[in-house]
């Protein structure tokens, strides 16, 4: 059978892909291998939130008193917890197939293989292979978690975020070994949840991507949770031969030994790009990245490459986007490039943190002079009824042209106010537009006005 648009893979990329594909008129088919909606809606974003949210209500419950409640007797059923993940998960995805019917995507289930000449097999769960061509393939085969060599997976006690979010009960100690976003999210559920939580990390700072004082903050709210905290240390190996495992730390203090029941690794993806085909088409690749250029077409024509088997930020939302850009620039119509430098990332851990554009070490780097304007939850009426005290919003300006170059944000539900500031940089709105935009009292959101004021010495209420 063939096809104007062929997109193997059916994550956040991939089905985004093949909507817009088909809402431009295009014959679309997706190949996917396992579940709709890939990685990010079956054992990523979507199940990961799910579990987040009953760590949520589970403190809540706990801080009730805080609150003027009193609540005796409340126990977390892990089981349940996780059933409910799994359930979210799949209703999601579920809802990945109406769009696919919705859209008149032909869904094809198996294992892809790219070939020459703008041809796709697929090799189903019986081994039958069946070949189809299209006028253009997009490889949206998304990530995976690395492993490390000294830290090999085996599923029980060296464990990724796929059993993480499905162990059969909760561990009593368990060590997170590095502190990106997933690291840490694991991190404050679990910890959560009354599991003895220790994390490693190599760099200096936990979350070390992000601005220097959100990392510390973070690390400052984590330990007054009661979860240890181990910077610039690496684990050497881990002995799983007795009934758990111990941890061998390298610190600057020297060697640690710490006692647990298992061991999450969480150092990052390793992209798929194995086996489908990559060198037979003979699309280029730079170790496990496919080179493409600014439309996400790679040296081959009629072969795109986008998500996270890309040079791009490995963000499902980032995925999204470069598959709209792709298809649209194959249907000819007039688009830019994405902007990866305001692109917002998040982490859902509690307090939550949120980022856009430059650090301030960043900035001062690249020559420019500052304006930092920085408000603290603690000085937020909304924050303080809330009982959300901790974190801060953290605004960066260049002085000369009063541009917002970078935000960093810690605190409750600041995943959900990053988005303001990207449509600010989007919009190119300066530091003085910001402050004279009215925002609603009281409101968390207020923050970000309060910020900019502190930027320019006109805050208020600090």
């Amino acid at each position: 059978m063939s096809y104007d648009l062929i997109v193997v893979g059916s994550g956040p990329g991939g089905y985004v892909t093949a909507i817009r594909a088909s809402q431009l008129g295009m014959k679309t088919a997706v190949i996917e291998r396992a579940e709709l909606g890939g990685i990010c809606l079956n054992w990523g974003c979507i199940p990961t939130k799910a579990l987040l949210k009953s760590a949520n209500v589970f403190e809540y419950i706990n801080h009730a008193e805080d609150y003027g409640i009193k609540i005796k007797g409340a126990d977390a059923d892990f089981p349940a917890i996780v059933k409910r993940s799994r359930d979210v998960a799949e209703g999601m995805s579920n809802g990945i197939q109406f769009l696919m019917k919705k859209n008149k995507i032909d869904v094809i289930k198996g294992t892809a293989k790219v070939k020459a000449g703008k041809k796709v097999d697929v090799t189903d769960d019986a081994g039958k292979v069946t070949e189809y061509a299209a006028n253009n393939i997009v490889i949206a085969t998304g990530a995976r978690s690395r492993e490390l060599p000294n830290l090999p997976q085996d599923g029980k006690k060296i464990i990724g975020y796929r059993e993480a979010l499905v162990l059969p009960k909760l561990p009593k100690k368990m060590v997170v070994v590095g502190s990106g976003a997933i690291g840490v999210e694991f991190a404050y559920f679990y910890n959560a949840m009354g599991v003895d939580v220790t994390i490693v990390e190599f760099m200096e700072n936990i979350v070390p991507i992000e601005d220097v004082d959100v990392s510390k903050q973070l690390g400052r709210s984590f330990k007054k949770s009661g979860i240890k905290v181990m910077t610039s240390s690496s684990v050497e190996s881990v002995d799983t031969k007795g009934v758990g495992c111990k941890v061998k730390v390298k610190t600057k203090k020297g060697e640690e030994t710490i006692d647990c029941d298992v061991v999450l690794s969480a150092v990052g993806i390793k992209r798929n790009i194995e086996n489908i085909g990559l060198e037979d088409v003979g699309i280029a690749i730079d170790k496990d990245i496919i080179l493409t250029n600014d439309y996400y077409q790679t040296n081959i024509p009629g072969y795109y490459a986008i998500g996270d088997v890309t040079k791009g930020h490995a963000l499902a939302h980032v995925a999204s986007a470069e598959g709209i850009i792709c298809v649209e620039k194959i249907s000819g119509m007039d688009v830019e490039p994405l902007d990866y430098g305001n692109i917002p990332g998040c982490t859902y851990a509690s307090p939550e943190v949120a980022s856009v554009g430059m650090t301030e070490v960043a900035a001062k780097e690249a020559g420019y002079e500052l304006k930092v304007g920085k408000f603290p939850f603690s000085a937020s009426g909304k924050a303080s009824a809330a009982g959300h005290k901790d974190g801060f919003i953290k605004l960066i300006f260049d002085a000369k042209y009063g541009e917002l170059l970078g935000a960093h944000m810690i605190g409750a539900n600041v995943t959900e106010m990053i988005a303001e500031i990207v449509a600010i940089r989007k919009l190119e709105t300066t530091g003085h537009e910001l402050i004279k935009t009215v925002h609603p009292h009281p409101t968390m959101s207020e923050a970000i006005m309060e910020a900019a004021a502190a930027a320019y010495d006109e805050v208020i209420h600090m």
